[in-house]
């Protein structure tokens, strides 16, 4: 007499078939990111037979659908761009630094995804950019005194009987918005920035005077009198570095030797010594420039959150999947399997067992799970250990070794002259 089992059969009513389907994948996906990309449909259905064999589908159901494998794939090619990404952000970071980013999606693709490819800052990778390093070169200079293209403005102000300190910030600034004729150099300049003082003087430091005399202006300049009348030196005889130490001799011994005021500048703040007491000088002057940042913003390029200042606002987006060689392609495939088999543990384990005739089936959920999960470790590190072997610098000491072993054996060989 038949025996009625119950259940009469478990049989799962998802199971993955041997192939996928190129109209369902669009559909299916998470996130959507490749989904108009031809080439990634293609690999995600190719995926579904790979996943099959490799697993065991022709022997053994396998409790997924073709929606587990399609995404599974899905995160591979995002995990790989993330790997990627986060290498060449080593190799350009400083050099990116100041650039503007990308306006990015939330599925981290760039908003103007209409342009061509060659108009995406992911494919350019720049190694250094000469124009930004002017621009911090250009901000230093200014600060050590060795020239740039920021201009120095000079201002006047008179001199108050018994008054010491006075506030060239505001004094200044005052100069610049009312019209006056002494503000009229820097109308407009100054505004809220704040100005930094490169020299105060009373008297004109003009080291011709002292150094050609009285005929210097009949001196300097003119080739047929030059040398003739100057009354310290002898043109021919002194060479012209002397000259020109004297000179900076001269202006130095204005300040120190022949001028009877000091001062000192704290905040902007100006104290003379001794406290003026309305008799001479009628003017002091200084010399000024605004602030001048080497991350001040200028019209084509942005600073601080707005711009590149860490790896966060690098403008790197997905890599694109047409852009991956065999090399990448074959790691997202084994990635893909290991995400497939994850799922595949998760669904075996919340089963645990299937109960058969006289006695019950445990599932292998937990252990393809931990197999997943040391798979997709293994393939990470591997990755991160051959793109830490391809960062810029690793190949610099490397063409230097190789350039050293090269002139090592050369030294070796000798020259045809002594063969024979």
């Amino acid at each position: 007499m038949p025996t009625n089992l119950q259940p009469a059969s478990t049989v799962s009513s998802v199971i993955l078939p041997s192939t996928g389907s190129h109209s369902e994948v669009a559909d299916l996906l998470a996130y959507g990111i490749y989904n108009t990309t031809s080439s990634f449909i293609s690999g995600a259905v190719d995926q579904v037979a790979y996943t099959f064999n490799k697993l065991g589908g022709n022997v053994l159901d396998l409790e997924i659908s073709t929606r587990n494998v399609y995404n599974a794939y899905e995160e591979a090619c995002l995990e790989y761009s993330y790997l990627i990404n986060t290498h060449q952000a080593k190799n350009v970071l400083s050099d990116l630094m100041g650039n503007t980013t990308g306006s990015f999606d939330e599925d981290g693709e760039f908003f103007e995804f209409d342009k061509g490819l060659d108009e995406k800052p992911n494919l350019k990778f720049p190694r250094f950019q000469l124009g930004y390093a002017m621009h911090i070169g250009k901000g230093g200079s200014v600060h050590a005194g060795l020239g740039s293209t920021q201009r120095i403005f000079s201002a006047s102000f008179t001199p108050a009987r018994d008054q010491q300190e006075y506030d060239l910030q505001a004094l200044i600034f005052s100069a610049s918005v009312d019209g006056s004729p002494e503000g009229a150099a820097f109308t407009g300049s100054v505004g809220k920035n704040r100005i930094n003082i490169t020299n105060v003087y009373y008297k004109t430091p003009a080291a011709s005077w002292r150094f050609f005399g009285g005929n210097a202006i009949q001196t300097v300049g003119n080739l047929s009198t030059y040398g003739t009348y100057a009354d310290d030196s002898t043109f021919e005889l002194v060479p012209s570095w002397q000259n020109t130490l004297q000179a900076m001799n001269y202006e130095e011994d204005l300040k120190v030797r022949s001028s009877h005021y000091s001062y000192e500048i704290n905040d902007n703040r100006l104290k003379l010594f001794p406290t003026p007491d309305g008799s001479s000088p009628d003017k002091f002057w200084v010399e000024f420039r605004t602030s001048e940042d080497a991350y001040d913003e200028q019209a084509d390029r942005k600073y601080g959150a707005e711009g590149v200042n860490n790896m966060n606002a690098l403008p790197f987006p997905n890599v694109p999947y047409d852009k991956i060689n065999s090399i990448g392609k074959q790691w997202i495939r084994r990635y893909a399997l290991s995400l497939t088999k994850e799922i595949l543990g998760q669904v075996r384990s919340k089963i645990g067992t299937i109960p058969i005739p006289g006695n019950e089936i445990t599932l292998n959920g937990p252990s393809l799970i931990s197999e997943a999960k040391t798979e997709q470790s293994e393939l990470r590190e591997e990755l991160k250990a051959v793109l830490d072997e391809l960062v810029y610098g690793k190949l610099a000491e490397g063409d230097a070794q190789l350039q050293q072993n090269v002139e090592t054996v050369m030294s070796s060989i000798p020259y045809g002259i002594y063969v024979g």
